[in-house]
């Protein structure tokens, strides 16, 4: 994987060429690109985005695809897309309608139309809408003649001819040939929108570094369209988005995806412990990304392990935790309900392990690759027993670096399982992240067990596994092999301070309660609460909403509207600041893409008549749905 990096002190506009036709200034764009799954609309979109990241750009990124691995072609159910926002300031979401669909055949057109708002533009495959073609998805006619496109810009051109052409002297077949239309395409987009070029051509020579050939073809393709946008009368106007350097702080920046800065946090942290990083994992989507980047750096003292199923994940996980590794499992909410017996017995063992819960669409398979934040109260209480654990959320994909960082923390300082929620909008979504210098990573550095920590009344000195530290009221972390610190382990009650076996009803009752206060005396910090006008009402989130409600929050102040905003990242335990927050305000509105879970534990803890607003539609929230809602909860309505 190529990675792209922009200085935001030093970032320059790149210019490809001699621009005659007019240009326009705009301050930002919402470009959705869509196609079969087998037209490389990924692939399309992630390179356009790495251009716009290494052009200074703020933007944010919304990748979509089937749940198939190849679902038949030119299908409804087939369409994959990658929506990219991009401005030239701070931006919070993907946008919530395109201003510019490219579609690649009927079936994208037909997926995505009720989208896009009159007005936008559109730029279509004529090659693909075939009778045939238009048939598969129900068209009775061709909506390029019909009318049906009458309020909106389009711009028909046929993508598959002028690829075929353009690589006719390069040796390749006509099926060949036409697997190079979306860097066609991306050619046309980079010209319209004056990307850099370089970045990508370097990116195809590397991608096929062993197939010449096919990066020369990919190469001359990208550059086609390119050339086609610049002389074609059919584009008269192209669009600048300036560098947004001033939404940044100075820094060395890049493009990065929620799963990829979830991987390097974990190595980060695993640095900063000095312990082994080790990742026992089943394949999950969307979760499988962090299995295989953190197999690519075993140099770092990585350690992956590609289990038969979740439970033998988690097991060789907690397995590495016992023997003094920073483990770690990935999963989905399926995944989780497998893995639930042996967090369960992590909290028994009282060991650090991070379970991260990458969520997506349930029950059961539901939609695996679309997002939800449905595993909550399944995060917070689905083990037998009373086996509480911390819970933590991301807000956005930068933010899933720090996350990591911080849910290794807990687990390390309190012997603790963790769980982490991230969800799909997250894991596949980009934004610019400001690479941290290594000076600003906080110390994680764990202090093993070395010998006997408790004197018995004849002077005897002893090792007493369950002998807790005062003030985090966690258990040593002894090593096997120690000399001196042999102890027993299991799922079976341990006896307070000895770690001995016991049935007897007292000790159970301490040692149910301590486990609990453990979690309940986690150090977080408080709630911040963003209220620059004294509002009535507060909108309270977790997680991936963070930036659709930020965006509705920004929208509101704009129009004279008062309201305040907070968001949370420690779900278990609460900032102690939570409670005196709520009792602040008048109206407390809390939306989710479940259907009231967080609302559901506000309620019960703090006797607070939080108000959901909820969607389970697989998709994220929009600025403008949200902004519409807390309008009309303002207004009483």
């Amino acid at each position: 994987m190529t990675v792209d990096t922009v200085d935001i002190e030093e970032a320059e506009p790149t210019s490809a060429g001699i621009r005659a036709k007019e240009v326009r200034r705009l301050d930002r764009v919402v470009i959705r690109f869509a196609g079969d799954s087998g037209d490389g609309m990924q692939l399309t979109g992630d390179r356009f985005t790495s251009e716009t990241a290494s052009f200074g750009n703020d933007l944010s990124t919304l990748p979509n695809f089937p749940a198939e691995i190849r679902a038949p072609a030119g299908t409804l159910p087939g369409v994959s897309s990658f929506q990219l926002h991009f401005a030239d300031h701070d931006i919070l979401t993907p946008g919530d309608a395109p201003d510019v669909l490219v579609a690649m055949n009927p079936a994208a057109l037909k997926a995505n139309i009720t989208d896009i708002p009159r007005g936008a533009e559109i730029i279509v495959n004529t090659d693909e809408f075939t009778r045939r073609a238009l048939q598969k998805v129900g068209y009775t006619t061709s909506p390029l003649d019909d009318g049906t496109l009458d309020a909106y810009h389009v711009h028909p051109v046929p993508l598959t001819t002028l690829t075929v052409e353009a690589l006719k002297d390069y040796g390749l077949t006509r099926k060949e040939a036409e697997r190079s239309k979306n860097m066609f395409a991306l050619g046309l987009l980079s010209w319209m929108y004056h990307r850099p070029t370089e970045g990508t051509e370097k990116f195809l020579k590397t991608k096929f570094a062993r197939k010449p050939d096919i990066a020369a073809a990919n190469i001359a393709a990208f550059r086609a369209g390119w050339n086609f946008g610049e002389t074609t009368e059919d584009f008269a106007v192209s669009y600048e988005v300036a560098p947004a350097a001033t939404a940044f702080p100075p820094g060395l920046y890049r493009n990065i995806s929620g799963n990829l800065a979830l991987s390097y946090g974990l190595i980060a942290a695993s640095h900063q412990a000095d312990l082994p990083l080790y990742l026992g994992s089943y394949p999950i989507t969307p979760a499988s990304d962090i299995l295989h980047e953190l197999s690519r750096h075993k140099n770092f003292g990585v350690r992956t392990f590609q289990a038969e199923d979740e439970i033998a994940g988690i097991g060789a996980a907690l397995g590495a935790a016992f023997g003094g590794s920073l483990a770690v499992t990935t999963t989905s909410g399926p995944g989780v309900a497998l893995k639930s017996e042996t967090i369960g017995l992590a909290v028994s063992l009282e060991l650090p392990l991070l379970v991260i819960d990458i969520q997506r669409g349930g029950p059961s398979t539901g939609l695996p690759t679309k997002t939800e934040q449905a595993d909550l109260l399944q995060a917070m209480y689905g083990r037998n027993g009373e086996a509480p654990v911390p819970v933590l959320a991301p807000r956005t994909p930068a933010d899933c670096f720090d996350s990591a960082i911080e849910a290794a923390r807990i687990a390390l300082t309190y012997r603790t399982p963790v769980l982490l929620l991230s969800d799909g909008y997250l894991a596949n979504g980009s934004e610019p992240w400001r690479i941290p210098e290594p000076g600003e990573l906080p110390d994680l550095t764990v202090q093993f067990a070395q010998g006997p920590n408790h004197t018995l009344d004849d002077g005897t000195e002893v090792f007493w596994p369950y002998k807790r530290d005062p003030h985090t009221l966690a258990r040593p972390w002894a090593v096997p092999g120690t000399p001196g610190l042999e102890h027993r382990i299991g799922g079976i009650e341990k006896q307070d301070g000895t770690g001995n076996i016991s049935y007897d009803p007292a000790n159970h009752d301490l040692m149910v309660r301590t486990r609990q206060a453990k979690i309940d005396g986690i150090d977080v910090p408080d709630l911040r609460v963003d209220d620059p006008d004294r509002a009535d009402t507060l909108v309270l989130g977790w997680g991936s909403t963070y930036g659709p409600i930020t965006a509705a929050v920004r929208q509101l102040r704009e129009a004279g509207e008062p309201i305040a905003q907070a968001h949370l990242r420690h779900i278990n335990p609460f900032p102690k600041n939570l409670g005196e927050v709520l009792a602040r305000y008048q109206q407390v509105v809390v939306p989710e893409m479940n259907l009231g879970q967080l609302a559901t534990l506000i309620r019960a803890k703090y006797l607070v008549d939080a108000r959901s607003y909820t969607q389970v539609a697989g998709t994220p929230f929009t600025a403008g749905q949200l902004a519409h809602t807390l309008r009309e909860t303002i207004r009483g309505n």
